[in-house]
């Protein structure tokens, strides 16, 4: 009997880490690692450069999940919903993921998510969620729900990690706010 609690114990141990996320590695102050990434805007691609947005402003780096999957539905529309407000703190929103890439252009035009009011980027191989410890764990592959505001000197300057899209929003906002002009 003691086996088997001591088995059942170590499952649900398994079990939580597994489910949990990645906990953003890289800290308040860190140099932002430079990225650049094949990127939609209403359905048009391009190619976003981190630096290059770096020098109009802060940039807002929020990754997700998979397009056309419910939370990340969710987090993609409350963005759009806010976008005017960061542009006015002259801050460029970037969402990047690493799952469903194949929906990526449609998923950047749809009134329900985007609504082609900023940009999302693909991260083949989530190469750029590994250099931001972004990866979710329960899901090898795709990004974990991690956003960043990066200052115009690079640095980071927030960092919020949840798998709830309810609260990047207006966290990485209020941090944007927060930054000296």
């Amino acid at each position: 009997m003691k086996s088997l609690t001591a088995f059942a114990a170590l499952a649900l141990v398994g079990t939580a880490a597994v489910a949990m996320p990645a906990f953003a590695a890289l800290k308040v102050g860190t140099q932002a690692p430079e990225f650049s990434a094949p990127a939609y805007l209403a359905g048009q691609p391009f190619t976003f450069d981190l630096d290059a947005a770096l020098k109009k402003g802060p940039v807002v780096v929020y990754f997700f999940p998979a397009p056309h999957t419910s939370g990340c539905n969710v987090e993609a529309h409350l963005f759009s919903q806010a976008i005017d407000q960061f542009k006015a703190e002259h801050a460029t929103v970037i969402g990047v993921t690493a799952g469903n890439l194949d929906q990526l252009a449609a998923f950047s035009k749809e009134t329900d998510h985007c609504s082609g009011r900023f940009p999302v980027a693909a991260d083949e191989g989530a190469k750029i969620a590994r250099k931001y410890d972004a990866l979710l764990l329960m899901r090898p592959g795709w990004s974990d729900r991690t956003s960043y505001v990066i200052a115009p000197s690079g640095k980071i300057t927030y960092v919020y990690s949840s798998l709830s899209p309810t609260r990047h929003v207006q966290k990485t906002l209020d941090a944007v706010k927060a930054l000296e002009k």
